[in-house]
This record gives structure tokens, C-alpha cells and sequence, in this order.
């Protein structure tokens, strides 16, 4: 049985917590650890999936007599959860063989082993918790184990403070989904996902769970205003780490509302589709944004999630615009579409983190400034990571670009919507779209060409050498899957059909069934598209003009005058660098988005010190919403300070008082 499987699973990943600990220090106590969660991963990616495609109409569910008294822990298996165990442990076996090798360089390695499949085992039990209590609980298990893995290395300031702000955001999700969970069970307290599936809610109080849902579980997945912890922890933490919490730990929050506003809310609003989807469109655009201008390869990565998100919530929106007006196919489309870029943005996000790890543990550097010319020194780890620079940009034949269009075909039908709100909405949100897509391109441009192409800036990109075969293995298999569901996406989207059929009661068109594998989101006289044709056409061209190039082009040498642009001088500041690369979008966007201010000091004549520019760059929502929130709350600490010094009769009045006040309060309320 699937569930059972599962369970026992987080049982087994709970075990190795212990042994992690006791063997953490011996030469092979990191090997053992990884190996062991890289096998439980696999089975239980096993039983996901195996539930998931051979989903029947019965749906497993399981009670233990853990968590509250005369309640007990509810978990169940629906086809929702199946597919997020399916991107939870394909993300968890592909980090923890990449962990193998890399583990061997880690310097914390008892800081990070006892925490590494206790965070593994709560993304699984986030997924399966069928209760308010066990899913909270989990919840938090999550939060604190992947804390203390972003702490591993706290001697260094930055980590501490990446680790203190997530810690704070965390807290206030977990805040935000209690509320969330008070207000679904209602006045009876009915804690249990059924009973909670079962009661009806007003149209303002479903407002205000999907405020609150928003607020818990976009703290989490990164959405814009709260995203300011993602690009601080995510680098902070040793690279395996960061791949599963970006890639994969961000779906479980995305997960958490989609159970909460597509399951457990009940039917939408038109309304709650424009918010989701107005959030979604500014948190794709701000992320790439925000990523463009980092010069971190690791922190470039951690923004980069932060579209991504916004991309899912985009079509999450249309999903629920589309389902509140009857709409089914549309909602099915909207949903694969959101669905499918979870699965992907789990595999190429996952394989640009390990690849950033890889060129991290070579030349121990995340500044591509001190970059470049890697693709000599590391030429297996370029051609991966260029496989993933391709798939985050939306470019076919690979499996970025299929969500991607998929979602623009949910906002081709807008149209038929009713509400003249979501008519101008929605296109305006998919202006939003096409242009994250066109600046992400231009990101992993910039990503790709400075770490790898070019000259070598620094002696320690001169020396790089290959990373070592579990991590090489590791990334080939994840390049693999996002060639392999770009070019045949037919069986991916057949896949999620019993998890839209749940959601929104309706499910797209079987693909796989469809001539020489192509897709047809809504009918073929409108939209298709084959990403295997795409593929063998774009080898077949490549090959032939690589061939004519090589064979055909004429072997006279020709001289000529030196072309200053072609590099000259071989000294490496000739190059380009990641910061004058986006110094025309800077200048586009910045100004207005960022605050951007460029200083120039120019020495005068004759002197014989370099020119310099300065560029000044200021985050205007930490500027406006954090900053001020932490001195409100830096000035109120100081000022209760003195409550710490209060004489015991004075404790027992506010206690007293504090006891009147909430009698007051009960009595209003009934």
C-alpha cells in the first residue's frame, strides 16, 4: 500500500537522523548518511508515483495515535499529495547523490548530517498530514530543520543574519496558517481536513483565509513582499541544501495552498483569481528583476526562485478565476500548467543549484566577477548547467518553455471570462509574464557566459578542475529529466490529470494518445505543439552547420587590423563582468524599480590610478516595509525593557488584568 510505504519511509529517514549522529564522524559517516536517503527517496518517489498514475477511486488514508489525544495523527494520499511526494523525493534522491561527493568537502559536517533527512522526512510529512495539528506540526519541523541547515556554518555574520531573517519569517507563516487552520475549523474545532472539507464559508471569511493563506504560505515559497529571506538563506545554506530548498521545499509551500484555497476552502471568487494572479505577475517580474542585478552566482539563483513562484501563482490565479465561473477545461489547463512548472522549476532549479555547488566546491568562489572560463577546466558541469540556464529561460525543445506556454494558452482563453476585471487583467498579466520570460533569457545569459565562457579572472578559475562522478551523475540525470519531459510533455500532463480532476473536476485532453507525441492544450485548430520535432529539428540544423562550418568554410588565412572588441589584450578586465553585462537593464529598470545610482571618479590627467564606478542599488520593499517595521519593533523592546524589572505584585496585576481582558473578550464573542 502506497500510504503504509510512505510512512514507513519517513520512519526509516527519521532513523538515519540518529545514526547520522552517531556515525557523522567517521570517514565514511557522510557517505553512509546520503547513500542511505538517496535509497529511501527512490522508494518512496516509487510508491508516489505508483499511486499517482495508477490513482483509483479509492483514496488511502491512515490514523495513528500520535499528536493530540483521543484524535490522533490523520495522514492521507490523495492524487494532490502523490504529486508533490513525486517532486519532493525526486528532488531529495537527486541532492542526496549529489550530496555523496560533495559531502567529502563539507567543513560542517555534524552540523549538517543529523538535520539533512529530518528536513527530507518533513516535506514528506507536510504532504500527507490530513489534520490542522499534524500538519502544522510538520510545518514547523520543516522550518527548524532546514534553519539549523542554513545555520551549519554560523561563524560567518551573514549566514547568522540569513538564519535569524528566516527564522522570523518562518515563524510568521507558521502564524499565519494556525490562523488560517482556526478559522477553517471553525467554532466546533474541527481539526480533521474531512470535517474542515465539509462546512461552508462566507464570502468574507474566505477572503480572509486566503489572505492569510497567502501570508503563510507565500512567506515560505518567496512570494513578493516576502520573499527578503530567500536570497539570503538559500546561498547561506551548503549547496545540496539549497537545491531542496529551492527547489523543492518552495513547492511544498506551494503545495500548503493549494490544499488550503483549491480543497479545503471550497468554490472561489473571481475575485480571489485576480489577487493570486495580480501577486503572481509582480512577483514573477520583480524576481528577475532583482536577479539581474546580483553578481552572486548563488543569490542570482535564489531570485530567480522568486519568479519562478510567481509563475506558478500566475496560473494558481487563472486556475481559480476560470473554476469560479464553471469554466472546467480551462481551469484543467490552468492548473497542468501551474502543476507541470512546479515538476519543472523542481528539476532545472535543482540542477543549477548542485551546478553552482560544483563550480563552488572547485574554485571556492560564488562571484562570477572572479569568474570565467570554466568550460575548459569543467567542461561536463558547463554543458549541465548550460542545459539548465536553457530550460529556466523557456526556450524549447526543453521543459521550461512547455509550463510556460501551456500557461499562455490559459490566458489566450480570457476572453470568455465575463468579468470585465479579469479581461484586463489577465493580459496585463500576461504582458508581466512575457517579459520575465525575456529577462530571465537574458539572466542565464549573463549566468552562464561570465562562470563559464571567457578567459579565467582569477588564478582560482585557472585552476578548476571536474567536480567528482556522484555529483557529475547527479546533474546528468536531472539534465536528462528536463530534456525528457521538454520533448515528450504528453505523459507529464496524462500524469496530472487525476490531480485536476480533484481540484477542479475536470482534466485535459489525453495527450499521450495524440500523433507522433505532440500536445494539444484545447483543440488543434487553435494551439500544438511537439517538443520531440522541435528537438530532432534543432540537432539536425545544428549538426549541418557545425558540419558545413568545419568541412566547407575555406582554410585561407586572411590578416588584417586587431578588432579591439575581439579582445586583444589578454589580460582578463577586458572582458565583460556580470555587472557591466546587465548595466543596460540596470539603466532601463533600475532607476525606477531599484533606485539605481551610477558614480563615476575620474582621475585627472596624467594621474596614474584606474577610473572607478560605483553603482548604488537600494531594495525599496525592505526600504519601506521591513526596515521601518524593525525599528517599531527595535523602539517598542526598549521601551518594554523595563517590564523585566517589575516587582511580583505588579506581575500579578497584568496577569490578572490580562485574565479580565479575555473573560471581556469571551463574553463579546458568544
Amino acid at each position: 500500500m502506497p500510504l503504509t510505504a510512505e510512512l514507513w519511509c519517513i520512519a526509516v529517514l527519521l532513523g538515519i537522523v540518529a545514526a547520522g549522529v552517531a556515525i557523522g564522524r567517521s570517514p565514511s559517516g557522510s557517505r553512509l548518511t546520503y547513500g542511505a536517503s538517496l535509497l529511501v527517496s527512490v522508494v518512496a518517489f516509487g510508491a508516489a508515483l505508483d499511486a499517482l498514475i495508477g490513482i483509483s477511486g479509492r483514496v488511502p488514508s491512515l490514523v495513528l495515535p500520535l499528536g493530540i489525544p483521543w484524535i490522533g495523527a490523520h495522514f492521507r494520499l490523495d492524487p494532490l499529495a502523490s504529486f508533490f511526494l513525486v517532486v519532493v523525493n525526486l528532488g531529495g534522491a537527486a541532492a542526496s547523490l549529489y550530496a555523496i561527493g560533495y559531502g567529502e568537502h563539507e567543513t560542517a559536517r555534524m552540523r549538517v548530517l543529523p538535520f539533512y533527512p529530518a528536513f527530507l522526512a518533513s516535506m514528506n510529512l507536510v504532504v500527507l498530514a490530513d489534520d490542522a495539528y499534524t500538519f502544522l506540526f510538520s510545518w514547523e519541523f520543516m522550518s527548524l530543520s532546514s534553519w539549523a541547515l542554513v545555520m551549519a556554518h554560523h561563524r560567518d555574520r551573514d549566514n547568522t543574519r540569513a538564519g535569524y531573517l528566516y527564522l522570523l519569517m518562518a515563524s510568521f507563516g507558521t502564524l499565519a496558517l494556525l490562523l488560517v487552520f482556526g478559522l477553517l475549523a471553525g467554532p466546533d474545532g474541527a481539526y480533521a481536513f474531512a470535517a474542515i472539507r465539509a462546512d461552508a464559508h462566507t464570502p468574507l471569511l474566505a477572503a480572509l483565509i486566503l489572505a492569510l493563506a497567502l501570508l503563510g504560505a507565500g512567506s515560505k515559497a518567496g512570494l513578493v513582499p516576502l520573499h527578503v529571506w530567500l536570497p539570503l538563506a538559500h546561498p547561506a545554506a551548503p549547496s545540496h541544501v539549497s537545491a531542496l530548498m529551492s527547489g523543492v521545499m518552495t513547492k511544498v509551500a506551494v503545495y500548503a495552498f493549494i490544499r488550503i484555497v483549491f480543497d479545503l476552502l471550497g468554490p472561489p471568487s473571481w475575485g480571489m483569481g485576480l489577487a493570486v494572479l495580480t501577486l503572481g505577475g509582480i512577483t514573477a517580474v520583480m524576481g528577475v528583476l532583482y536577479a539581474l542585478m546580483q553578481h552572486d552566482l548563488k543569490r542570482l539563483l535564489a531570485y530567480h526562485t522568486v519568479e519562478n513562484i510567481g509563475i506558478i501563482f500566475i496560473g494558481l490565479g487563472l486556475t481559480l478565476a476560470f473554476r469560479a465561473d464553471g469554466m472546467r477545461l480551462a481551469a484543467a489547463l490552468a492548473l497542468t500548467a501551474a502543476l507541470f512548472h512546479v515538476f519543472n522549476h523542481s528539476l532545472f532549479k535543482s540542477l543549477l543549484f548542485v551546478g553552482a555547488g560544483a563550480v563552488l566546491s572547485a574554485t571556492g568562489e560564488r562571484d562570477m566577477d572572479k569568474l570565467g572560463g570554466l568550460i575548459h577546466g569543467m567542461p561536463r558541469t558547463a554543458l549541465a548547467f548550460l542545459i539548465g540556464c536553457v530550460a529556466i529561460s523557456a526556450l524549447p525543445p526543453l521543459n521550461g518553455f512547455v509550463s510556460e506556454w501551456l500557461t499562455f494558452q490559459a490566458i489566450l482563453i480570457s476572453p470568455a471570462l465575463p468579468q470585465w476585471g479579469l479581461r484586463i487583467a489577465i493580459p496585463a498579466v500576461g504582458t508581466l509574464l512575457a517579459l520575465s520570460a525575456a529577462l530571465a533569457a537574458a539572466c542565464f545569459v549573463k549566468a552562464f557566459g561570465i562562470t563559464f565562457l571567457g578567459r579565467p579572472r582569477s588564478p582560482v578559475a585557472e585552476g578548476a578542475h571536474e567536480t567528482d562522478p556522484f555529483s557529475l551523475q547527479a546533474m546528468a540525470v536531472l539534465a536528462g529529466l528536463c530534456v525528457l519531459a521538454g520533448i515528450v510533455p504528453g505523459f507529464v500532463i496524462d500524469a496530472l490529470a487525476p490531480v485536476t480532476r480533484l481540484l477542479v473536476g475536470g482534466a485535459m485532453p489525453a495527450q499521450a494518445s495524440v500523433p507522433f507525441l505532440s500536445i494539444i492544450p484545447i483543440a488543434a485548430s487553435r494551439s500544438s505543439y511537439n517538443g520531440l520535432l522541435v528537438f530532432v529539428f534543432i540537432a539536425v540544423s545544428a549538426s549541418l552547420g557545425a558540419y558545413a562550418i568545419h568541412r566547407l568554410a575555406s582554410r585561407a588565412v586572411r590578416r588584417g587590423p586587431a578588432w579591439d572588441c575581439g579582445f586583444p589584450d589578454p589580460s582578463p578586465v577586458t572582458q565583460y563582468t556580470a555587472s557591466s553585462f546587465a548595466q543596460p537593464i540596470r539603466r532601463v529598470f533600475g532607476t525606477v524599480v531599484f533606485g539605481a545610482r551610477e558614480r563615476v571618479e575620474m582621475p585627472p590627467p596624467g594621474a596614474m590610478v584606474a577610473a572607478r564606478l560605483h553603482v548604488t542599488l537600494r531594495d525599496p520593499i525592505w526600504d519601506t516595509l521591513y526596515a521601518p517595521l524593525g525599528g517599531a519593533v527595535g523602539f517598542a523592546a526598549e521601551r518594554l525593557n523595563v517590564l523585566q524589572f517589575l516587582t511580583i505584585r505588579r506581575y500579578l496585576s497584568f496577569v490578572l488584568l490580562a485574565l479580565i481582558l479575555l473573560l471581556m473578550v469571551l463574553a463579546i464573542w458568544k
